[in-house]
This record gives C-alpha cells, structure tokens and sequence, in this order.
C-alpha cells in the first residue's frame, strides 16, 4: 500500500476531515479513488461510484422480501410483558434483565442511546468492553468511526438517530452471541423498533444482520439490496470494528452509506437528516 493510501485511511479513522458524502469530500479522496482503479477497470469503476455519490449505486428492487423474524424463539411469558412496556421502564426492564447468563458477567446492561423518536435506527451486535465500561453503545475506536459515519449524514448521536445492539449485555471475553441469548434478548429490539418507529434501519455487523434478517447470508451478498425486518427498511453495511481491522473495505461501506442517503430521501421526500 502507497503511503498516499495509507494517509488517506488513516485520515478516515478520525485524524482528519472523514466520511463526507459532499461535493467537497469526494474531491478530497479523488486521489484515493484514481489509485484504486489502478487495480483493474471492475474494481476502479466500483470505488469511483463508492466515492462519488453523484453516481448512480445499486438500486432496490422492485420489491422488497417480506420481514423475516428470528431464528430461535422462546415462549417463557416475559415477551408478552416486554412488548407492552413504555419507555422508561422499558430502559428499567433491560437493566434488570436476568434472562440469560451474560447478566453474570456484565458490569453494564447497554440500552441503547440517541433520539427515540428517530428516523434512522443503527443496530449492531454486542457490547464491547468499552460499551460494558460505560453503558453507551458505539464507544471507544469503533465509536469514533461510527461518529465520523454520523457527520457524513449530518448526523450526531443525539440528532435524529437511535442506536442500539442486539444484545444489551456484553458476551464474555467478547465472544460470538449464541442464539439463546439472541433469542432472550430479541422481544427488547423488537419494542424498540416499535417504540421508535424507524423509517429506515441500519443494521452493522454479520450477526446483527443474521439476527434482524434470519439468516446466514454473507454481508457481502446482502449488500446494495433493501431487506426488512418488522416491515421497516433494512440497508445492510460492515461494523464499524470490522473496518478498523479491514481498511479496504471502508469503500464499500461509503457505497453503503450513499445507498442509505438515498433510499432515505426516497423514503421522506426530503432532506435525510432534517432533526425534524
């Protein structure tokens, strides 16, 4: 990798002005897009699209599949209540939660954070053991990245956006999710989903992914594509964790966010990120 590459990444993990779909930003990685295409016309012409969001990207389908639920249920009688809580006790209801083992390991359950009565709705996977430290999902390297994704839709965390994990306790040493612990967790999405009414969601990550869409589809396939869970728009992109350890593939999460800037636009008929 050049070190013109290499500055460019590095200036996208948050050392410099990152993740700005406009008119200007596009110019400021123009370098970084001609050196790509260096690699083959195929790829070159992908990045170039990726970058500028004048370009056309993939579009949706016609239609879109109908919603799909997740893969392991459990009926112990605690979804019925969950699904009937409001806000703040639902917030009481995760903090308490003892459904699973994780409650054992955990120094904090991770709610969620931002604007509930959003637009957007970001879903990733697990806690991390910074989110676990604070109680606040996104945090640490990974947050930053994710904050800098935010800027480019004129976004912040408190700004018409809800973010929040699949599971709200963190799996010990970092670990895969199991099902089980999907599936106790699962009725605490499902009410926030409700409760925040989303018009389009962002689900980051293979098991946030394998858990909203049931399936075991690569990211990679599902990308470009609009899915739904629970009837509202679902647009498919790496986690920001995955980035960091994958610079290459920031490009293909630029496409993935200019996908989502416009389907929103569709979605509203306006301006994706008015706080309104």
């Amino acid at each position: 990798m050049s070190n013109t590459r290499r500055d460019s990444l590095i200036a996208e993990m948050g050392l410099g002005p990152v993740w700005k779909l406009r008119d200007r930003a596009a110019e400021a990685l123009a370098s970084a897009s001609v050196e790509h295409a260096a690699t083959g016309a195929a790829t070159g012409a992908s990045t170039q699209r990726a970058l500028n969001p004048a370009q056309p990207v993939r579009r949706a389908p016609p239609s879109m599949p109908a919603p799909m639920q997740p893969t392991v249920h459990v009926d112990d009688g605690r979804e019925g209540t969950i699904l009937g809580l409001e806000w703040p006790a639902l917030q009481e209801s995760v903090a308490a939660c003892t459904a699973c083992a994780l409650c054992r390991t955990r120094r904090h359950t991770v709610f969620g954070v931002g604007d509930p009565a959003a637009q957007w709705m970001i879903i990733g996977e697990a806690p991390g053991a910074d989110e676990d430290a604070s109680g606040e999902p996104f945090v640490g390297q990974a947050g930053r990245l994710l904050d800098n994704m935010l800027a480019s839709l004129d976004m912040t965390r408190d700004k018409n956006v809800f973010i929040t994990n699949v599971l709200k306790c963190r799996p010990p040493g970092d670990r895969n999710p199991e099902s089980i612990e999907v599936a106790r967790c699962s009725p605490y999405l499902v009410r926030q989903v409700e409760l925040v009414q989303p018009k389009l969601i962002l689900a980051m990550g293979r098991f946030a992914v394998q858990a909203l869409l049931n399936t075991d589809a690569s990211i990679a396939s599902l990308r470009g594509k609009l899915h739904r869970y629970r009837d509202v728009p679902v647009i498919v992109t790496y986690h920001p964790a995955y980035l960091l350890r994958n610079l290459t593939d920031k490009l293909k999460a630029w496409e993935d966010l200019v996908f989502a800037r416009q389907t929103m636009q569709e979605l509203t008929g306006e301006g994706v990120a008015s706080g309104a």
